[in-house]
């Protein structure tokens, strides 16, 4: 399964370097000025140095020639056709990045929806007058009442301006998660009310987790694979994508 594009990495999380500037080939430094962000050189073959970095939120590797004075931007092939740089960019960058995002999304302020015991978590950006949202909410139904998955919302009011008056609704309930199953399930649709200065702040900054995690409409869920790989599902999943993400559905 291939990893989600990265994308703002640079505006969320703080990417590790493993040389000074002054340390690079001339050819990366000549790509750092036009606005790519190295991460860490890697081992490569052939006499080629590679380097991990990020061009737009985009994951890329930079393969450097034995005299400094080249670099090579693409897929690197062994004889026999294996795409070697696919591998790189899922250890080194999609992986480590993923765990940040991950840690990042943890300390966030989000509704729980589920069981605390749960082995699966998923975070999911909701807009409260979204059909989407609502119709993965009802089919993410079976493995949250069987405990197995927890949803981490986060409510995002993008959109209509009744988006966020809902979202401020949900948000400043008593029981936060009442209300957005309340609202989810139509058993009773979130009021609008007036968004407040302090309500506006965390519709902004989970607005902004969102675009920074690449993500540009909801429902926008983010969870790890059977390998650990942080994934994007966008929009609403399949029944067979449901299974795939979650595992076989619970027996009733």
């Amino acid at each position: 399964m291939k990893p989600f594009a990265i994308a703002s990495l640079a505006a969320l999380l703080a990417a590790p370097t493993v040389a000074l500037a002054a340390d690079y080939p001339a050819p990366i430094k000549a790509m750092q000025e036009r606005g790519i962000e190295v991460l860490e050189k890697v081992d490569a073959p052939a006499n080629l140095t590679a380097y991990t970095a990020l061009y737009q939120g985009r994951p890329l590797v930079l393969y450097v020639t034995a005299d400094n004075k080249h670099a090579l931007i693409g897929s690197l092939l062994d004889e026999q056709g294996t795409d070697l740089t696919s591998s790189v960019i899922e250890e080194k960058i999609a992986r480590p990045q993923g765990e940040k995002m991950w840690a990042e999304m943890e300390k966030m302020d989000w509704i729980k929806d589920g069981s605390d015991k749960a082995k699966q978590v998923a975070y999911v950006f909701t807009d409260p007058n979204c059909p989407y949202c609502k119709k993965f909410w009802a089919d993410a139904r079976p493995w949250v009442d069987a405990g197995e998955v927890q949803l981490r919302h986060f409510v995002v009011g993008m959109l209509s301006e009744g988006s966020a008056k809902k979202a401020a609704s949900i948000l400043t309930a008593k029981d936060q998660t009442k209300a957005l199953n309340d609202n989810e399930s139509g058993k009773k649709a979130a009021k609008e009310i007036t968004v407040s200065a302090v309500v506006k702040k965390q519709l902004d900054t989970n607005m902004q987790m969102m675009q920074g995690l690449g993500a540009s409409g909801t429902p926008a869920i983010f969870y790890k694979d059977e390998t650990g790989l942080l994934q994007l599902q966008p929009g609403a999943a399949s029944a067979e994508k449901l299974v795939e993400m979650f595992g076989a559905k619970p027996k009733k």
